[in-house]
C-alpha cells in the first residue's frame, strides 16, 4: 500500500496516511481533529525524473544525460 500525503482544511495539521489503491480517492479523517475535510497533497516524489534548474550535468557518468527524458 502506498504512502499519501494529505493536509486537513480544518485545523491545517498535514498527515501521511498508508491507503490501499481502491480507497485513494476517499478523504480520511484527520489524526489531530477528526474532521474528514481533508485533501491529498502531490509529493516531490511524483516528480522523479524531473532535471533540477540548479543541478549540473556534467557529472561524466555513462547513464545518460544528467536525468530527464529525451
Amino acid at each position: 500500500m502506498p504512502i499519501y500525503e494529505f493536509d486537513c482544511y480544518e485545523c491545517g495539521e498535514p498527515f501521511e496516511k498508508m491507503v490501499s489503491f481502491s480507497e485513494a480517492n476517499i478523504a480520511p479523517a484527520c489524526p489531530k481533529c477528526n474532521s474528514r475535510d481533508t485533501h491529498k497533497l502531490i509529493s516531490k516524489v511524483s516528480f522523479f525524473g524531473a532535471s533540477q534548474p540548479d543541478s549540473s550535468s556534467s557529472t561524466g557518468s555513462s547513464c545518460g544525460s544528467g536525468g530527464g527524458f529525451s
